[in-house]
C-alpha cells in the first residue's frame, strides 16, 4: 500500500465515526406520495464512461462543496479515468429490496477490516480496504430505528425515503440515507428522487447524505442507482 492510500485511509477512517448521524424524532416510514413500489430495484452495472460513469454509481462531495459540481474525493482504487465515481456491481439480491431490510451478516468485517455485505451490492474497493451497503433496522451510529426503505411512483417521478442505507468500511459504519435516522436532512442531504417508466420497469434513484460531525464535517455521499424494477410476488 503506498503513501497516499495509506493517507487517504486515515483521512476516511475519521471522517465515518460512529454517531455521525442527525439527532431528532424518529423518520416516518411513509415519506413519497403516490404508488408504493414493493420488490427489488435491481441495479444495472456502473460503468466508467469518458465523462465519468453510467448506471449504478456514488461520489463523495468534499467539504465546502456542492451537489452539482464538486469538488469530490478521489478514490485511487476507482477503474475510471474521474478517480471520484466509485461504480457499483450488483450483490447477491440484485439491488435494493424495499418493503424489507437487507442487513450486514452477522460477521460484518474479516480480519482486514474489510466488509463483506454484498446482498445489495459487491464490496467495492475503496483506499485499499472493501466497504459495503446494507440497510440497517437500527443505525450502528446513533442507535434509532429505522424504517425499511420505502419508494413510491406518481406521474413517472420518484419520491421516498431510505433511511436505513448503511456504508461500512474498516471496522466502521456510517448512515448514508435520506433522511438521517432520525428525520433530519442535514448539510448537503438531499431527499429520495427519480424517475420511473411503467412500461419497461427502467429507474433512476439518487439522493445525497451529508455527513455530521468530526473531520468530515459537512462532507456527503451522492448516490445514483440505474436499472430495472422487479415488483414482489405477493401471491
Amino acid at each position: 500500500m503506498n503513501r497516499t492510500v495509506i493517507a487517504l485511509a486515515a483521512v476516511l477512517a475519521l471522517s465515518v465515526l460512529p454517531g455521525c448521524g442527525s439527532d431528532g424524532d424518529r423518520a416516518p416510514a411513509r415519506a413519497g406520495k403516490g404508488t408504493e413500489l414493493v420488490g427489488t430495484f435491481r441495479l444495472e452495472p456502473g460503468r466508467c464512461t469518458a465523462k465519468g460513469a453510467a448506471g449504478s454509481y456514488f461520489r463523495m462531495i468534499n467539504r465546502g462543496g456542492t451537489v452539482a459540481d464538486g469538488p469530490f474525493f478521489g478514490n485511487p482504487d476507482s477503474p475510471c479515468k474521474d478517480k471520484s465515481f466509485n461504480v457499483q456491481v450488483p450483490g447477491s439480491d440484485g439491488g435494493l429490496v424495499t418493503g424489507s431490510y437487507q442487513p450486514n451478516p452477522k460477521v460484518p468485517f474479516d480480519k482486514g477490516g474489510n466488509a463483506v455485505a454484498r446482498r445489495i451490492a459487491q464490496p467495492g474497493s475503496f483506499t485499499a480496504i472493501k466497504f459495503g451497503i446494507s440497510t440497517e433496522k437500527v443505525d450502528p451510529g446513533t442507535k434509532k430505528r429505522n424504517p425499511e426503505p420505502a419508494i413510491f411512483v406518481e406521474d413517472g417521478k420518484l419520491t421516498g425515503q431510505i433511511t436505513a442505507w448503511t456504508a461500512s468500511w474498516n471496522n466502521l459504519y456510517f448512515n448514508q440515507g435520506s433522511p438521517k435516522p432520525g428525520g433530519g436532512t442535514p448539510g448537503l442531504t438531499v431527499p429520495v428522487s427519480g424517475t420511473y417508466d411503467a412500461a419497461t420497469g427502467r429507474f433512476v434513484l439518487t439522493w445525497v447524505s451529508g455527513v455530521v460531525g468530526g473531520p468530515f464535517d459537512k462532507f456527503a455521499g451522492a448516490w445514483h442507482l440505474e436499472g430495472t424494477f422487479e415488483p414482489a410476488n405477493r401471491g
